[in-house]
């Protein structure tokens, strides 16, 4: 089908399309050495989202000793609400299943309702803050946890 998902590993010559995404989905986004870097860290897994050949979506995380610390999840906002953010969930879950990692973690801005709506159906608990975490807004971050060993 010609507009299936399909979900696999980022290569390097995707930054500039991960970029693209990148900068429509946060006021202070990441620049191109800093995914070139996290392609090259033997430690992070990096996934991409792509319907018909465009990439709508990217994920990653570092393995961390047994756990998984979540980097960055972002969907192009033309592609929003159609569940790629669930999948690309599912893969990094998936992938850190296979890791034999025991937990994840991420920080969520306190008011990114949506995606703590999505971590939250995902297993996450909110279980720390970190105060003015946000450069650009000052805004408070959340710190979620998801515990796979207990299931």
């Amino acid at each position: 089908m010609e507009n299936e998902l399909t979900i696999r590993p980022m290569r390097l010559e995707d930054i500039d399309r991960v970029l693209a995404v990148e900068k429509r989905s946060f006021t202070s986004p990441w620049s191109r050495l800093m995914f070139f870097d996290e392609l090259e860290n033997p430690r992070a897994r990096y996934f991409v989202a792509e319907i018909s050949g465009r990439i709508v979506g990217y994920t990653g995380f570092w393995i961390i000793l047994d756990e998984g610390h979540i980097t960055n999840i972002a969907v192009d906002p033309s592609y929003r609400r159609m569940k790629i953010g669930t999948r690309l969930m599912e893969k990094i879950i998936e992938s850190a299943r296979s890791s034999k990692l025991r937990a994840l973690t991420l920080e969520v801005r306190k008011s990114n309702i949506a995606a703590i709506s999505m971590y939250k159906k995902f297993g996450f608990k909110v279980e720390g803050l970190r105060k003015n975490y946000y450069s650009d807004t000052h805004e408070d971050a959340l710190i979620m946890w998801c515990y796979l060993d207990g299931e």
